[in-house]
């Protein structure tokens, strides 16, 4: 393997890791401040046990996702110099606003959310996680601004001399229409993943104090899972209809993604949607299809008579537009496809994954009401199983969107073997890989243990305040 390669191999697994924490902090936050202001509405102590309870759980997920989000912008400098200085006069300023201005404001407000119990008015301290969640949307937004100038660059100018693309419209970057389209899709794709991540942990509690006989923390973990159930079933809507749209502009942007991930070979007009398709090894033309008529073409145009580019006709098309060689190395002079296996198959799981995950939400609603607690295994393994389907529908959804653009790392502009390092070596980008993936691993074993230690806990009941010592911060004490 040469820098390249591992390179590639540092940036999935680095990326893919720390997108694990991002969906389930935007999420997680959103229903903590819910909790948190239906307690002050309602003075019914159930949601103050939940906003501590998975409050908690907040903190450890959030600390995680800080410390493996920061070896993100170390690892551009080490295995990426050659993209970060052609895209860092595009990247600085979202990028710069995102820190100073997302992150600062969910540290803040966090801090004040941990060590303002008891100290805080009330309406105040809900606003402070509301703030908090805020942030994360703010970071969002302006982190998707960067990777949607890479899916579709707009409002720049390329400077032949010094070989670099310069900002020339910061509102087009900021409002590009793949970012439009791009930050509600994964925001709600995140506001699922944190109420799987309810639903999942508190049907378990809720079972567990079904079976004790605890009435009073039965009516707590059904509200938690039902709250949870609905706001994962509406997000899913969203992120359907987020979807569609999203699939119409890279159609437009880049029909290659489009192609690739339909499996489409040769241009169509009413083209099908593929349910399955069996490919030559080389990827070359399509042995065998189960499709739905003229579903692509909605999904792609909206029309059912709509034309779509196939992959063919596409690959001759960039031949003539950006020349015969691409520089690289994974694919044949002038191919620009990208490898078709993993575009088609990331694309269904992610459907099919956040399919799944709605599905079951909706049953839960429906196996919850009144009250009743569902006793089936079925369903106890479908809820547990629950907050890791929308969580990896979210990786397996940017491994298409990062990988469907190949060979290109900035769309028509960069390619990616361009972009890596010119003066990293072999050994040098295999040790930062194995040295991180080992350090990426201890994490990992590190959070699971944090959080399944205080999910078994369960959520704590609330102790009156200790008038010896006022102003005592009890809430969110961690003991391990």
């Amino acid at each position: 393997m040469d820098p390249t390669d591992i390179a590639r191999w540092q940036f999935a697994i680095i990326t893919v890791y720390h997108f694990l924490f991002v969906p389930i902090t935007i999420g997680l936050s959103a229903m903590i401040a819910g909790y948190e202001t239906a307690w002050i509405r309602t003075g019914n102590e159930h949601w103050l046990r939940l906003t501590k309870f998975f409050g908690k759980l907040f903190l450890i997920n959030f600390a995680l996702g800080v410390v493996t989000g920061i070896v993100q912008e170390f690892q551009f400098g080490m295995n990426w110099s050659d993209y970060s200085r052609f895209v860092g006069d595009i990247f600085g300023a979202p990028l710069a606003v995102e820190g100073l201005l997302a992150f600062f404001l969910e540290s803040t407000f966090l801090g004040l959310w941990i060590f303002g119990w008891d100290r805080l008015p009330a309406k105040a301290h809900a606003a402070c996680m509301w703030l908090v969640h805020l942030g994360t949307l703010f970071s969002a937004y302006f982190i998707l601004a960067a990777n949607s100038w890479m899916q579709h660059p707009v409002g720049y100018r390329f400077n032949p001399e010094t070989g670099r693309a310069e900002m020339n419209d910061f509102a087009a970057v900021l409002f590009n229409k793949v970012q439009l389209v791009t930050f509600p899709h994964v925001v709600l794709s995140a506001y699922m993943t944190g109420a799987a991540f309810v639903v999942g942990i508190a049907f378990w509690h809720l079972r567990k104090a079904s079976r004790a006989s605890k009435a009073q923390d039965v009516k707590l973990y059904t509200r938690a899972v039902r709250t949870g159930a609905a706001v994962l079933l509406v997000a899913g809507l969203g992120v359907a209809a987020s979807g569609d749209v999203q699939g119409k502009i890279m159609t437009e942007v880049q029909p290659m993604k489009m192609a690739a991930a339909e499996g489409l070979y040769d241009t169509e007009t009413s083209a099908d949607f593929s349910l399955l398709t069996i490919g030559s090894l080389d990827g070359s033309e399509e042995k065998f299809a189960i499709t739905i008529p003229g579903l692509l073409s909605w999904l792609g145009t909206g029309s059912t008579d709509g034309t779509v580019a196939g992959i063919n006709q596409l690959r001759e098309q960039y031949q003539d537009t950006y020349g015969q060689d691409p520089g690289e190395k994974y694919y044949s002079p002038g191919d620009y496809t990208p490898i078709i296996p993993l575009t088609y198959w990331t694309f269904r799981i992610m459907i099919g994954l956040g399919l799944l995950a709605a599905a079951i939400a909706g049953w839960i609603l429906l196996a919850t009401r009144r009250g009743r607690v569902p006793q089936g295994r079925l369903i106890l393994w479908s809820a547990i199983a629950l907050p890791f389907l929308p969580l990896f529908a979210n990786s397996f959804g940017w491994i298409f969107t990062e990988m469907g653009r190949q060979p290109w790392a900035v769309f028509g502009l960069m390619t990616t073997a361009q972009s890596v390092s010119p003066g990293v070596s072999t050994f040098e980008a295999a040790t930062s890989l194995i040295v991180l993936t080992l350090i990426y691993t201890v994490l990992g074993v590190v959070e699971v243990r944090l959080l399944m230690t205080y999910i078994r806990r369960g959520a704590d009941e609330i102790e009156p305040p200790d008038e010896s010592e006022p102003g005592a911060d009890k809430p969110l004490a961690f003991a391990y």
